[in-house]
């Protein structure tokens, strides 16, 4: 092999790992999403009044391990209006998860 494929053949390979990589990402947000949806519905916080607290809602920096996807799943889905957040900074559900193709 020439050395011009060679590199032609690794740039299509790194773009075939840049692309795996983001769907991977995107795989484990909706992960993520899916599990806020089913804690809090598993916390009965349908409304401002039952609403719960999420330790998770906030990033740890000083966490060590696989990166946790669950702080920005919950900031989504409070800008998609699926959960809503209340002054005290605890989330409820605004729709619930039959409504939703998580």
């Amino acid at each position: 092999m020439t050395e011009f494929i060679q590199i032609i053949v690794g740039l299509l390979f790194l773009a075939v790992v840049y692309v795996i990589t983001r769907y991977g990402i995107l795989w484990r947000i909706k992960r993520a999403c899916a599990f806020t949806v089913k804690d809090l519905e598993r916390q009965n916080a349908f409304d401002e009044k039952s609403a719960a607290e999420l330790h998770y809602a906030k990033s740890n920096p000083f966490r060590i391990g696989m990166r946790d996807f669950r702080p920005k799943a919950v900031e989504y889905l409070v800008g998609q209006g699926i959960i809503g957040m209340t002054s005290e900074g605890k989330y409820y559900l605004k729709k619930r998860s039959h409504e939703l193709n998580l």
